[in-house]
């Protein structure tokens, strides 16, 4: 047998993860006695949902290192682990990243129905949300693959839905007149952390 002259992890990552996953090391347990007859304590953990629109970033790498390395940590410890991945649909980011791919295909969205631009949009999320998966699962993250949620899932929806519902009848959102930054290209306000501000040189008429 032929052994290598380095250890190269990505030769073994992929099979070690898959062996994990199939004896449902990251799904949390239930509940069992220790052998002082206490029940185990829980530990749970949400990730926050990247933007399924492209790759994950280095920040990504980051935040899923921490959370998994307390994940596992308490994993260790005998706990009932629960990390429990997500994604998200991102509104507004992904129609700017799939805006940009419809300009380099050479087409506009002008020129689509809005149930052609609904169905594509949709399949562009699907297709950067697979690859986020595969990329988190590169990292090695432990989480809980069967409790995958996405913030566009018609649970996620209704609660959503009857969340903001029940903030209005308690007062605690409610309509209001105030300025807001309108983008005319893409027709829609921008919150006021997501606009950057940069001081120009102008010139004021007066009559």
């Amino acid at each position: 047998m032929k052994f290598a002259p380095a250890y190269n992890p990505a030769d073994f990552e992929a099979d070690i993860y898959a062996a994990w996953e199939a004896a449902g090391k990251f799904l949390p347990k239930k509940d069992e006695a220790r052998a002082d007859g206490k029940k185990a304590k829980r530990y749970s953990i949400v990730m926050p949902p990247p933007n399924a629109n492209g790759n994950l970033h280095i920040g990504h790498g980051l935040t899923v290192a921490v959370e998994d390395s307390l994940t596992r940590y308490n994993r260790l410890r005998g706990r009932r682990t629960w990390y429990v991945p997500g994604a998200d649909h991102a509104g507004f980011e992904t129609w700017v990243v799939y805006e940009r791919e419809l300009e380099k295909s050479g087409r506009s969205r002008f020129s689509m129905s809005r149930d052609e631009i609904y169905s594509e949009v949709w399949n562009f999320v699907q297709s950067k949300r697979g690859d986020m998966e595969l990329q988190l699962r590169a990292l090695g993250a432990s989480c809980s693959w069967q409790d995958l949620t996405f913030t566009l899932d018609e649970n996620v929806v209704r609660r959503t839905y009857k969340t903001f519902e029940q903030m209005w009848k308690d007062g605690l959102i409610y309509r209001g007149e105030k300025l807001v930054n309108y983008c005319t290209k893409h027709q829609t306000a921008f919150a006021d952390i997501e606009v950057e501000y940069k001081d120009e040189k102008g010139v004021l008429y007066e009559i």
